[in-house]
């Protein structure tokens, strides 16, 4: 089958890619479909996210696993696209290189039959232009969730640390 995809730049103007993939291919390979598409190099780390339905970042699947004696991260080139996204799991989060936050939401719009003599990924539309750099991201927390600061611990002597605790 193949999947019809939005990804949409996480930006106040409009900027998204339609494309279109086999549901069987790797999340690697649509990472390097969104890179095409974008125009960007290919050279940065990725991740692709799982979320919610209001977009609410869940599992993260990596390019590569950055840990020093392996983890238990799950890799683009392990994870078919189709074991994370579904009809009922339509969403995920991509983010393309972490020292400028591009980041996308990844919106699976249809499932259809693949067409004979047709070359996927294939780039059904594009809209708008990237921006030279990523736009600004609103890091805030949230104004309900309030914490008193200055009675939060109000006194060291209840700690119970042992006077020879090094």
């Amino acid at each position: 089958m193949i999947y019809k995809i939005r990804i949409i730049l996480d930006a106040e103007e409009d900027i998204f890619r339609d494309i279109e993939i086999e549901d069987n291919n790797t999340l690697e390979e649509f990472h390097n479909a969104i890179t095409q598409a974008f125009g960007f190099e290919g050279g940065e780390m990725a991740s692709f996210y799982t979320c919610d339905e209001e977009w609410n970042q869940d599992e993260e699947i990596a390019l590569f696993d950055m840990s020093e004696n392996g983890s238990d991260v799950r890799l683009m080139n392990e994870t078919a696209l189709d074991d994370v996204m579904t009809e009922k799991t339509p969403k995920m989060i991509y983010v393309y290189d972490f020292f400028s936050m591009w980041t996308f939401f990844v919106e699976l719009a249809d499932i259809v039959d693949k067409e004979d003599g047709r070359i996927y990924p294939n780039v059904l539309f594009s809209f708008g232009e990237l921006p030279d750099s990523p736009p600004e991201k609103k890091f805030e927390s949230d104004p309900d969730a309030s914490v008193d600061f200055d009675n939060l611990l109000d006194s060291y002597d209840d700690m119970d640390f042992d006077e020879n605790w090094n």
